[in-house]
C-alpha cells in the first residue's frame, strides 16, 4: 500500500513539474512572440511578415507585421498574399496520391507509361523512373540543377520536361537526394494526363475548394491584379530593393501558388484532422498517409543545433523527429519571398510564416522558436544564432565584391577587341546565349528569358565581372577561355538562389 501511495505521489509531482515546464514554454507565445518578431524583422530587414499558429483545432495566433510594400504604409495582415513557391509541392504530391487511391494511376508506374518520350541522362534510370521518384527528389541530380534554364523562362512545360535528359547527375539514382523542381513539373504533367484536367484545375477542384481555400491562387500570371498582395524585396547583393514578381507558371506544380496565412490555416487544420474539414472526410486519410511516407533519407545524423536525428522526404514534404515528435514541413522561395508551412500531428500543432525578403533565415528561426516553445525545448535565441552566420556570410560577400571593384578600378583592357567576344554561344542544357556590343559595353542576351540580360566589365586575366539586370541574380566573375587568338567559351554564374553551378557557354562562331 505504501508503494502505491509513493508511486502516486511521485507521478503527481512529476506531472506538476511537467505542467509547470510546459506553461513556462507556452508563455513565450503570449508574452514574447510579438517583441521577438519585431526585433527579428528589424535585424533581418524584413518589410512584411504574416504568421499563424494552430493548436488543438484552434487558431491561437494569427497576425500580420510590418508592411506589404515599403513607402506606402500598407500593412501586412492575415489576408496578405505571398508567393508560397515550393509549398506548392505538397498539393502536387497529394494530387498524385489521391489519383492512386482512386486507382487511376500507381505511384510505382513508370513515367514513360504516361510520357513515352521521357528520358533522363542515364538510360537505365530512364527505363526505371516512376511517378514516386519524381515526387521525392531521388533522381541523383544536384539540388536546383537545371533551374537557371527553367526558372522564369519562356520555355513551355513539355520543353522543360524534355530538357531533363541533359541534366548530368552527380549522384546515384534512388540513392542520393537532390532537390529537383523539373521533376515535380513532370509529375504535374502526369496528373493532367491521368485526370483530364490541368494541374491548376485539378488542385482547385479536388483540394482548394473542398478545404475552403478561397484566397489561394494557382498561377503567378495576373497575380498583380489581386488586392492585398505583398511586394517582393531582397538585399542579397546590396541594399534592400524591390524585386520583379516571378513568372513561373511553366514549372507550376513545383512552385507557382500564391496564398495567405488565413487560407493556409485551413490547409494545416485539414492536415491535422486527417483529411477532414468540419468533421467531414474530404480526402481519404490514406492519401495523406501516403504523402508522409519517407521515400528518401536526407540526413541521419544528430543535429548539433536542433533536437533532431533523422530527416527524410515524402511526396512534397520533409519530415523529421523533433524532441521526440514527428514533424512535417516545407519551405518555399521565390525572388523576394521565403515562406514555410509546418505541422506536428501528435501535438495538433501547425505553424505557417510568410515573408517578403528572400535574403534572411528569420522565417525559419521563428518556426523553430515556436516549435521549441510548444515541444518543451530549452529556450535558445534561434534568430540571433542564425543572424551571426548571416552576418559572417555577408562580410565575406562584401570582401569579394570589394576585390572585384578594385580590379575594375585599374581599367585593364582585354587582350582582344570587344568584337571578338560577340556572337552566339551554346550550352547543352540552356541552349543559345548571345553576346552583343551595345555602345562599347558587352551584354548577354538569353534565348529563353525575355527580360533577363547581363553586362560584362573586364577585370583582368581574361575574367569579366558579370552583373545581372535582375538584381536577384547578383554579380559574379565570368572567366573566358581564349585559345589561338579566339574566344572559345565563357562561364556564366547566377545566384545560388537559382542554381549552384555555373553554366559553360561555348562560342559557335
Amino acid at each position: 500500500m505504501m508503494k502505491k501511495i509513493f508511486s502516486f505521489t511521485f507521478l503527481l509531482m512529476a506531472g506538476c513539474f511537467l505542467n509547470t515546464c510546459l506553461a513556462q514554454q507556452y508563455s513565450f507565445i503570449p508574452d514574447s512572440l510579438d517583441s521577438y518578431i519585431a526585433r527579428g524583422m528589424k535585424d533581418w530587414k524584413i518589410p512584411g511578415l504574416a504568421i499563424a499558429i494552430v493548436k488543438d483545432g484552434k487558431t491561437v495566433f494569427m497576425k500580420g507585421y510590418g508592411v506589404r510594400a515599403i513607402g506606402t504604409g500598407e500593412k501586412a495582415d492575415e489576408n496578405t498574399l505571398f508567393f508560397i513557391a515550393s509549398n506548392s509541392k505538397l498539393f502536387t504530391g497529394t494530387s498524385a496520391a489521391k489519383l492512386e487511391y482512386e486507382k487511376k494511376l500507381s505511384l510505382d508506374d513508370k513515367v514513360t507509361q504516361y510520357i513515352p518520350w521521357y528520358r533522363l541522362y542515364d538510360s537505365t534510370a530512364s527505363a526505371m523512373i516512376t511517378v514516386k521518384d519524381l515526387l521525392c527528389h531521388r533522381l541523383g541530380t544536384k539540388t536546383f540543377q537545371g533551374d537557371f534554364t527553367f526558372w522564369g523562362s519562356t520555355l513551355p512545360k513539355d520543353s522543360i520536361v524534355y530538357k531533363m535528359r541533359y541534366l548530368k547527375p552527380t549522384g546515384q539514382f534512388r540513392q542520393d537526394y537532390g532537390y529537383c523542381n523539373s521533376a515535380f513539373l513532370t509529375a504535374g504533367q502526369i496528373v493532367e494526363k491521368v485526370s483530364g484536367m490541368s494541374w491548376q484545375q485539378y488542385v482547385t477542384e479536388n483540394i482548394l475548394q473542398p478545404v475552403g481555400m478561397n484566397r489561394t491562387f494557382m498561377n503567378t500570371t495576373g497575380i498583380t491584379q489581386q488586392t492585398n498582395l505583398a511586394v517582393p524585396y531582397s538585399n542579397a547583393f546590396g541594399k534592400l530593393e524591390k524585386m520583379p514578381y516571378d513568372e513561373i507558371d511553366n514549372i507550376g506544380p513545383a512552385g507557382s501558388m500564391v496564398s495567405c496565412v488565413s487560407d493556409i490555416v485551413k490547409w494545416i487544420n485539414f492536415q491535422l484532422d486527417s483529411g477532414k474539414v468540419n468533421g467531414k472526410q474530404v480526402i481519404p486519410w490514406a492519401v495523406l498517409q501516403k504523402t508522409r511516407d519517407a521515400n528518401i533519407l536526407t540526413g541521419s545524423r544528430k543535429s548539433p543545433y536542433y533536437p533532431t536525428h533523422f530527416r527524410a522526404y515524402g511526396l512534397g514534404e520533409f519530415m523529421t523527429d523533433y524532441n521526440g515528435r514527428q514533424v512535417y514541413w516545407h519551405t518555399g522561395g521565390a525572388f523576394g519571398f521565403v515562406t514555410n508551412i509546418c505541422f506536428v500531428p501528435e501535438e495538433k500543432l501547425g505553424i505557417t510564416i510568410l515573408t517578403n525578403n528572400d535574403n534572411q533565415n528569420f522565417f525559419e528561426a521563428l518556426r523553430y522558436q515556436v516549435l521549441d516553445a510548444y515541444l518543451g525545448v530549452k529556450y535558445v535565441d534561434r534568430s540571433q544564432f542564425q543572424l551571426q552566420l548571416q552576418q559572417q556570410a555577408n562580410a565575406e560577400n562584401q570582401k569579394q565584391w570589394s576585390k572585384w571593384e578594385e580590379r575594375l578600378s585599374k581599367k585593364n583592357q582585354p587582350a582582344l577587341p570587344l568584337t571578338a567576344f560577340t556572337g552566339e554561344y551554346e550550352n547543352e542544357v540552356y541552349g543559345i546565349m548571345k553576346i552583343v556590343n551595345e555602345n562599347n559595353v558587352l551584354k548577354l542576351v538569353f534565348e529563353h528569358h525575355k527580360t533577363l540580360t547581363a553586362s560584362l566589365q573586364y577585370m583582368d586575366t581574361n575574367e569579366f565581372l558579370l552583373t545581372w539586370s535582375h538584381p536577384g541574380y547578383g554579380k559574379f566573375a565570368a572567366p573566358v577561355v581564349i585559345k589561338d587568338g579566339k574566344v572559345k567559351s565563357i562561364e556564366v554564374k547566377a545566384s545560388d538562389f537559382i542554381e549552384y553551378d555555373p553554366y559553360l557557354f561555348v562560342k559557335k562562331n
